[in-house]
């Protein structure tokens, strides 16, 4: 096979956020190559940029990919974002969240560590677990929820990700960094797989009732995945933040049930809200964070920048685009 000789690898490039990214790079003047399953992404979110002459993608497995350790060897910078995500792909299919998340990024690692390769991890906010703490910062300790609920099944594997990439960093001096993304949302976001965000606007849209969990009263903070997204390359281009963890989200706090609320008056909806218990959302014994709020500033000082996209924005896009 043939590919250009130096360019930015994208595990997930066919994702949500890796479609995203990867068209960041190309108008970048970056050329890219994917590699995608697409087990949950799909080739139609690369649509716009399908025909680029920088782009080539590579459809299987990170572990059964026979062209990975040349792919990368060519690679300047590898970002992985493949990955099973979703509370409801987590509730239905653990075997298969713990499995994608561990192996996958095992083998990913081995073969950037032959090379020296530049990896970025793509991380996530639930590693911090049932911390009852107002808001997150990297060096805060972790609290995860027992193992017979598997709610913390996702958490678990991906801060196993994070204990491998920087033990690779240790000993083999691969330059890793992790980032732990806050429910990054925007256009081509599915809710397929229980994301808040999508499912609200879609309920709305077709005048269906939009279904808050529990008593609503749990807050999260959005973040616009172009901001994300600029987040990822800012700190993969800076050398100074090799080896570190960094949260990725915006600051902006809101109750899924005043959430519910602001999507509806947003999109003129006469959508109701139905209220659902998570033992009948998902299953008994379902636990949740009530709170998930990031410390944002370490991000900011290393790259200077801070996502800053605000909710009524993040809605009216995320909508436009649906």
């Amino acid at each position: 096979m043939t590919t250009r000789k130096t360019y930015a690898l994208v595990t997930g490039g066919a994702g949500f956020i890796g479609s995203h990214l990867v068209e960041r790079l190309l108008a970048d003047g970056e050329a890219v190559h994917v590699i995608d399953d697409c087990s949950t992404g799909a080739l139609e979110n690369l649509r716009a940029v399908a025909r680029h002459p920088d782009l080539q993608i590579t459809r299987a497995k990170i572990s059964e990919c026979a062209d990975l350790p040349y792919l990368v060897g060519g690679a300047h910078a590898i970002y992985h974002l493949a990955a099973a995500v979703g509370v409801e792909l987590v509730v239905s299919s653990p075997i298969r969240v713990l499995r994608t998340n561990l192996h996958e990024t095992e083998v990913l690692l081995e073969a950037a560590a032959q090379h020296g390769s530049p990896l970025l991890l793509a991380s996530t906010s639930e590693v911090y677990g049932k911390s009852q703490r107002p808001a997150f910062a990297e060096e805060d300790d972790l609290l995860i929820g027992p193992p017979h609920h598997g709610r913390w099944s996702y958490a678990c594997s991906k801060l196993m990700d994070e204990f491998l990439a920087l033990a690779y960093s240790r000993e083999r001096a691969l330059p890793v960094i992790i980032t732990r993304l806050f429910n990054t949302v925007g256009p081509r976001q599915t809710g397929r797989y229980g994301m808040v965000l999508p499912r609200f606007i879609a309920a709305a849209q077709a005048g269906l009732p939009l279904r808050v969990h529990d008593d609503g009263g749990q807050t999260r903070c959005f973040c616009h995945v172009r901001d994300t997204v600029e987040s990822l390359v800012r700190l993969q281009r800076c050398p100074a933040a090799r080896g570190e963890v960094f949260n990725v989200g915006g600051t902006e706090e809101v109750s899924i049930l005043d959430l519910a609320r602001l999507v509806i008056a947003s999109l003129n909806s006469s959508s109701p809200i139905e209220f659902v218990s998570y033992q009948a959302a998902y299953a008994p014994g379902f636990q949740d964070m009530r709170r998930r709020k990031p410390v944002v500033e370490k991000l900011c000082h290393t790259t200077g920048f801070r996502p800053a996209t605000s909710l009524r924005e993040i809605i009216a896009t995320t909508a436009a685009a649906s």
